[in-house]
């Protein structure tokens, strides 16, 4: 019995892997960094009252800005939610970081019971920090990326940060020849999220599950969850 689980985690379950990731559109054999070790989060005032961190985490960087509460704005972030999140929150080193302006802050408790009430998911676990208008102008910029933030502080784009703080994306040339550019994913647009976002986020939790299986003797492997990355 034991030797059949062993030959399932060697053998089989790669395999599964493989296809599984490679059923999406990306046509990146591993996903490019679009700015390599990103600035840490400052020591920002945060939601849970202690320091929150990019390194050691793969996270999904977002701006929501001050105007968070907007009907079109909240029906965005449900695509986030739905598309993405949902389905990936298990991973033990996953994280979801929201930017959050401080004259916001008071909006963050009716977001969370919002979402929770009706059913778009439970985000309670994510991590909102707080900071001034400038503060958070002065980070993005130190991003190095194209695009910008809107008056309010905001950006309907959200991040890939992996574990080093590097920032992926898309970019060069793919495996077609053709040239990409993607430093954000859209909240606004369910496609971008689930064509684009979906499957390069795959890539990046296959990056690391590879890893991690090549730094572990085999016969540990049938103790370690499927969650773990």
């Amino acid at each position: 019995m034991k030797k059949g689980v062993i030959i399932f985690f060697l053998f089989v379950l790669p395999i599964a892997a493989y296809l599984f990731f490679a059923s999406g559109v990306n046509n990146f054999t591993t996903l490019p960094t679009i700015t390599p070790e990103i600035n840490e989060l400052p020591m920002w005032e945060s939601s849970g009252n202690e320091p929150v961190k990019l390194q050691g985490k793969i996270t999904i960087l977002g701006f929501l800005g001050s105007n968070l509460d907007k009907l079109e704005n909240k029906e965005s972030l449900k695509n986030f939610v739905q598309i993405i999140y949902n389905k990936n929150k298990t991973f033990k080193d996953f994280q979801t970081i929201m930017i959050v302006p401080i004259d916001a802050k008071s909006k963050i408790d009716d977001l969370i019971y919002e979402f929770d009430w009706k059913r778009v998911g439970d985000i309670s676990d994510w991590k909102f920090v707080f900071a001034s208008h400038q503060e958070i102008q002065n980070y993005y910029s130190s991003l190095g990326l194209i695009g910008s933030l809107d008056e309010y502080s905001g950006t309907p784009n959200v991040y890939i940060i992996d574990k080093s703080r590097n920032l992926r994306g898309r970019k060069g040339k793919n495996k077609k020849g053709t040239e990409e550019y993607k430093e954000g994913y859209s909240v606004i647009s369910p496609a971008e999220l689930k064509n684009e976002m979906e499957d390069d986020f795959k890539i990046i939790l296959y990056e690391y599950r590879a890893a991690y299986k090549r730094n572990i003797k085999p016969d540990l492997q049938n103790d370690n969850s499927n969650n773990s990355i």
